[in-house]
């Protein structure tokens, strides 16, 4: 019995690992293959600042979006313009392939936000007054809508560091 409970827990143990092996393996993609996009941020609260070495993040294409009667879950449509910011043009629930020029971005929304993302951002210790001024949110997307935030940018689109 002591046997088949070491074997029981060891297979979790290798199945835990395994998933986490699997998903840090698709960030990694993500961040190597996916296309960087600029999301204007939204007005953030300045407590986040205050309170740590974090910034609470919005997005405003999130704050574009009507809400009444929106899934829990599906894809945000949005066409990058020729700086490649982020610009909002519909919802759709599934991962149908978008039209020319447009790329999906997965969101799952509550009763009382949106989210596309990550929704804070850390950073070192003393480096508030760096990051109070980001305008964008850098974010890697996938072709399946899967996304990865590389970093907060400057009103010039220059990663902030």
């Amino acid at each position: 019995m002591k046997k088949g409970k070491r074997l029981f827990i060891l297979l979790n143990l290798f199945l835990v690992l395994g998933f986490f092996m699997y998903a840090v393996s698709q960030k990694e993609s993500i961040l190597s293959e996916g296309k960087l996009l600029l999301f204007e941020l939204a007005p953030v609260d300045p407590r986040s600042l205050m309170q740590g070495d974090y910034m609470a993040l919005r997005y405003k294409v999130a704050d574009s979006i009507r809400k009444p009667d929106l899934p829990k879950r599906g894809f945000i449509v949005i066409r990058p313009d020729s700086f490649n910011i982020a610009r909002y043009v519909r919802i759709q629930k599934g991962n149908q392939p978008p039209g020319p020029d447009e790329q999906l971005i997965e969101f799952s929304a509550s009763s009382y936000e949106i989210n596309i993302g990550a929704s804070s951002f850390f950073f070192e210790e003393g480096n508030a007054d760096k990051y109070a001024k980001a305008k964008y949110g850098g974010i890697k997307v996938d072709k399946k809508g899967n996304s990865v935030l590389t970093g907060l940018y400057n009103e010039n689109r220059i990663r902030i560091e």
